[in-house]
């Protein structure tokens, strides 16, 4: 019997978690039924699910996992929101506690967020293996949190699943080379399977009245963005600008852009911008539905440049940079910073 403790602290990392969930299930299932004798590659899989709390919102509740058909954590640290130190340092203390009780094989970490880092940390500490899947991104802008968290992460790990042959050679140039995997991206067998139940259970498109490739899905959550008013003003003037060209602008408000709005006291903003339909955050299969039948997606989020990839909806990011160098490749994204250079 193989044991696997799982960390995951957001929504992106449960959705990434589900289908490597499903096939440790299929796996199980399919040793139950054989009549063979077993084998040790051929062992049972437990999988422990632990959910640090990092994010906890409506959209985390039961709801959220019965419709996505993802399982439901084992155990709930409870952490919440907090300074990145407090944070961090306070999963680690909790998620330690759950592994010197589990006593696992290895530990399982999604992605580049805190719980990441800490799941990592804990487990190198008490000499477990550590499987880091999204292994090998490099953004190489050091201002953001999540490049330390992916860096440390990659150096602790001994089991490197990497999305793409760029997060390989990253790899490789910082010297990592044993135990590195290039498996393809878990995002994307998240979205096939989650895209046909968006289509089945969603109507967010009726509810928005929007009609299929007729709107532009614009998404602004993170600092770089919202923290600078004069930057965060101005992505909201070019959206507008987009939607006085006759294209309807959709925009799901993150709760840390609509709270600077008001830190910065942007109350005119809203007579400057009334062309955009600015909406409450969505569910993923809601959001799904709407990067698939979207004219063209502006975000600042890895994860829909992703999905605006494989959707083959064209997409500008706007950062300086991105982890996913392939999507710029195809062009079918394009950086805020080549739309500035290339205007006349």
């Amino acid at each position: 019997m193989l044991k696997i403790v799982t960390i995951v602290g957001a929504r992106p990392q449960f959705i990434k978690a589900a289908p490597v969930s499903r096939a440790i299930e299929e796996h199980n299932r399919k040793i139950s039924s054989s009549s063979s004798p077993i084998t040790n590659d051929q062992s049972p899989i437990t999988e422990i699910l632990v959910h640090t709390g990092q994010h906890y919102d409506d959209n985390m509740s039961a709801v959220f996992f019965r419709d996505l058909e993802i399982p439901k954590p084992n155990v709930n640290l409870g952490v919440g929101s907090g300074t990145q130190g407090w944070q961090t340092g306070l999963m680690l203390t909790r998620i330690e506690e759950v592994l010197l009780g589990e006593n696992p094989d290895w530990v399982l970490v999604y992605g580049d967020t805190n719980s990441t880092l800490a799941g990592a940390l804990a487990a190198v500490k008490l000499h477990i293996p550590v499987a880091h899947v999204e292994a090998g991104l490099r953004s190489f802008n050091r201002e953001m949190p999540e490049e330390h968290n992916r860096v440390l992460t990659d150096h602790c790990s001994n089991l490197l699943f990497c999305p793409t042959q760029t997060a390989v050679d990253n790899l490789t140039k910082e010297g990592i080379t044993l135990g590195v995997h290039l498996v393809g991206d878990v995002m994307y067998d998240s979205v096939l399977f989650n895209i046909k139940l968006a289509e089945k259970r969603s109507h967010i498109l009726e509810k928005l009245k929007l009609k299929p490739k007729s709107y532009a899905l614009a998404t602004i959550h993170r600092p770089e963005n919202t923290d600078d008013s004069k930057r965060l003003n101005s992505i909201f003037l070019g959206l507008d600008k987009i939607a006085q060209n006759g294209l309807s602008v959709v925009v799901p408000l993150h709760p840390r852009t609509k709270q600077q709005i008001k830190v910065f006291g942007l109350r005119n903003l809203q007579s400057k911008i009334e062309n955009l339909q600015f909406v409450n955050p969505v569910t993923y299969l809601d959001m799904l539905l709407l990067e698939k039948q979207a004219h063209v997606i502006v975000t600042d989020s890895g994860g829909v440049q992703k999905e605006a990839y494989w959707f083959k909806v064209p997409c500008v990011t706007l950062r300086n940079e991105t982890e996913w160098v392939e999507t710029l490749e195809s062009c079918w994204n394009v950086p805020l910073t080549r739309l500035i250079n290339s205007s006349p």
